[in-house]
């Protein structure tokens, strides 16, 4: 079989991106162990390894975690991404390498600009975004300058079962879960509800980037999303509605984003015409499966 590296492979996307690619290939994962922030281990690990494909999922994974750390938002993304090229080269790699960015690095567009598609401006408003950005920006010229195949995908919001409860969605889905097996009083404590963003289930994006890794024109950025815009006050009634228990909701000051964008919808239209990609899992599943999976972790 092929064999394809993972880099920061071991959370919350890369464990069901593991799932599908144990299919076609021998999959090496890595997780925190492997820091891409020095050149001699990530040659080591592309050495011993050999891969034909990589994906890149190693980040700094919150847009506020970067700014508490900038410097080492930008080591670990631009400058380890840098140094997985670097050793892929060393190598002799000649496959295709999958880099991971986000839709953060779209800023915070103007509504008439909605929905979002790859042409649309670049305003990267955090030590995040602008690593990201930065990041695709080097690996165009790697795809252009080197002897191997670089695609980028931009995720949009992505949630289900498994996700960190520091993201909103996860979050709102343990607490209910604490509800329903009793470990709290029926009560949500939530950020800003007037928010709307583009939510797609993980293993659609999953299933996009094996696409992307097959399809993708290298040297091109594609979004992945679903072209549906919900509110986050819409999740959370369905959420509280699939409890069927009454549940009342306050507003924690802590966990209101300063100057959080109102309005994010993609287009992943350029996905659907490279690769025939579609998302499949509707929402209620995804909301389902995500508090399913809080039950049985806290029980």
């Amino acid at each position: 079989m092929r064999k394809a590296l993972i880099t920061g492979g071991t959370g919350f996307v890369g464990v069901h991106l593991q799932r599908l690619m144990r299919q076609s290939f021998t999959v090496t994962a890595t997780g925190h162990e492997s820091d891409l922030r020095d050149g001699d281990p990530v040659r080591r690990l592309v050495a011993g390894v050999r891969p034909d494909v990589v994906v890149n999922l190693a980040s700094i994974t919150t847009v506020r975690e970067s700014f508490a750390d900038p410097l080492e938002t930008y080591r670990i993304g631009f400058l380890g991404t840098l140094n997985l090229l670097a050793a892929l080269k060393a190598s002799g790699f000649r496959g295709r390498m999958l880099n991971v960015s986000s839709s953060e690095i779209y800023g915070h567009p103007e509504e008439a600009e909605l929905p979002l598609t790859e042409l649309s401006p670049l305003r990267p408003m955090s030590p995040y975004a602008v690593s990201k950005s930065a990041t695709e920006q080097m690996c165009f010229q790697w795809s252009r300058t080197e002897p191997f195949e670089i695609v980028t995908a931009r995720p949009f919001t992505h949630i289900g079962p498994g996700q960190s409860d520091r993201f909103a969605i996860s979050n709102f889905s343990r607490q209910i879960a604490e509800v329903l097996l009793g470990r709290r009083e029926p009560v949500l404590r939530v950020g800003n509800l007037e928010t709307s963003r583009d939510f797609t289930d993980v293993r659609d994006v999953a299933g996009a980037y094996m696409m992307l890794l097959e399809k993708g024109r290298s040297g091109e950025a594609y979004n992945v999303c679903s072209g549906k815009e919900v509110s986050m006050s819409t999740v959370l009634e369905r959420l509280i509605e699939r409890a069927r228990t009454p549940i009342a909701v306050e507003q924690d000051p802590a966990l209101v984003r300063d100057a959080e964008q109102a309005r994010v919808v993609g287009s992943y239209a350029k996905l659907n015409a490279d690769t025939g990609w579609n998302p499949e899992v509707p929402l209620a599943k995804t909301l389902g499966d995500t508090v399913s999976h809080w039950l049985e972790q806290i029980k």
